[in-house]
């Protein structure tokens, strides 16, 4: 951890477009995930070096919703967070759904330091203006992406190899495979938490009843749930997690799932949601001489349909009460320099940055290419945002069902009724 802090802090002034009169410190907190910390460290030191007159506190931790809840209740909010929705801590969503972030939208007009061209025209089309950084479905960015990593099924090729076995295409073949694994002492699926079946949801959603459907179920259309394609995902995903590893639910927390990730590499369980992340986080983990990373979108509803895969995209962010905006929206545009997409890239945290995936060799490329596999489809995952609804949290009620309906304690018909009513109490307060 970096930790820069100087006797007397003042705050910027600005001189012309990006000088700053005044030396000032940015406070950056990051959360560290399976890419690592190193990467954060070097793109802090490369900033300093390119911007004397702004120093950066940096603070990176695995619990950094968590450790930043009780400085922004006291009013000690950072300049720059880099932290997207999903986590634990909800305190992305928190932000959110309160209307306490900055409009980061003028950023994509800033000259990427030191380069020729804007943060705007750097970044891949199509990745501004889907839900995951215009949270509100209007034309204003909030979060800006940062690494977009695509979702899916992440296996052991070389066991597929070893084995004969071919990666199902749709549900029949997924339960027959399971069904023959099974036979093995093999699980057909687990997941590290069920937080992680925001890489399966809307790919599922999307294969019953197309990306249209999906976005109806992202915006809370009035019942949504109790279409008969709600249900069949809800069935289909049912019946999946009746193969899931035994020990999925007890491992299924911010301590211990990691151990649901090794049963993959140690060729216990076959399938497991996850991204490209895996790789470095994964990197200790035990496994056979003849283990490989694989990976597959999720299977389509039937046999011959469109598979979807999961573009889960992370973000960086501004708390509207920030002190320093303008240095901490400087530090946002160099996250997107050459310089900072280098040293983010070695730890395979790939940014949707124009022609950087094309680039990519080795582990990394496995889990890109996947975009170019015929009859495959990309899907942006994420749901809109809504003013507070005490006891109504969407993804609690999709994801982290899950748990309840492995042990046996929901059943499919309990899970789709709540999902409804959790559903249409969020369509009466969306944010925008």
């Amino acid at each position: 951890m970096k930790r820069i802090i100087l006797s007397s802090l003042t705050i910027a002034v600005l001189m012309g477009s990006t000088a700053l009169a005044q030396e000032v410190t940015i406070s950056v907190a990051a959360f560290e995930g399976g890419y690592g910390r190193d990467m954060y460290t070097k793109v802090v030191q490369a900033f300093e070096e390119a911007h004397p007159d702004i120093k950066v506190d940096l603070t990176i931790s695995r619990t950094i919703g968590e450790e930043l809840a009780p400085r922004v209740a006291a009013g000690n909010v950072p300049d720059v967070v880099v932290l997207g929705q999903g986590n634990p801590s909800g305190l992305t969503e928190n932000f959110v759904r309160g209307r306490m972030l900055e409009d980061l939208t003028g950023v994509l007009g800033m000259t990427v330091p030191g380069e020729s061209v804007t943060v705007g025209e750097k970044l891949t089309p199509g990745i501004i203006g889907s839900l995951a950084t215009n949270v509100y479905g209007d034309d204003k960015t909030y979060l800006m992406p940062m690494y977009a990593s695509p979702t899916g099924l992440v296996h052991d090729a070389g066991l597929f190899r070893t084995k004969g076995w071919t990666v199902p295409t749709d549900f029949d073949a997924m339960f027959a495979l399971g069904d023959t694994a099974k036979a093995e002492d093999i699980s057909l699926f687990t997941y590290p938490t069920a937080g992680y079946l925001d890489s399966f949801f809307p790919a599922m959603l999307s294969t019953v009843g197309g990306p249209d459907f999906y976005r109806d179920v992202a915006t809370y259309k009035k019942d949504v749930w109790t279409t008969p394609e709600a249900r069949k995902a809800l069935d289909l995903t049912a019946k999946l997690l009746s193969y899931a590893a035994p020990t999925t639910v007890g491992y299924a927390n911010s301590q211990d799932f990691t151990r649901n990730q090794q049963t993959v590499l140690s060729d216990t369980t076959l399938f497991m949601p996850n991204g490209a992340w895996i790789v470095n986080e994964m990197k200790d983990g035990p496994r056979p001489d003849t283990f490989a990373w694989g990976f597959a979108p999720v299977p389509a509803a039937q046999a011959g349909g469109t598979r979807y895969v999961v573009t889960t995209v992370e973000a960086a962010w501004m708390p509207a009460g920030a002190t320093n905006k303008d240095a901490g929206k400087e530090f946002i545009a160099f996250l997107y320099s050459d310089t900072a997409a280098v040293i983010f890239a070695e730890a395979n945290a790939i940014q949707p940055v124009k022609g950087l995936a094309e680039k990519l060799q080795g582990d990394a490329a496995i889990f890109y290419s996947i975009y170019g596999e015929p009859g495959v489809e990309a899907v942006v995952g994420g749901f809109a945002a809504t003013k507070p609804v005490p006891g109504a949290d969407i993804r609690a009620a999709l994801f982290d069902s899950a748990n309840s309906i492995i042990d046996g304690s929901l059943t499919v018909d309990q899970w789709q009724a709540n999902l409804n009513e959790v559903s249409n109490r969020l369509s009466d307060q969306l944010a925008n």
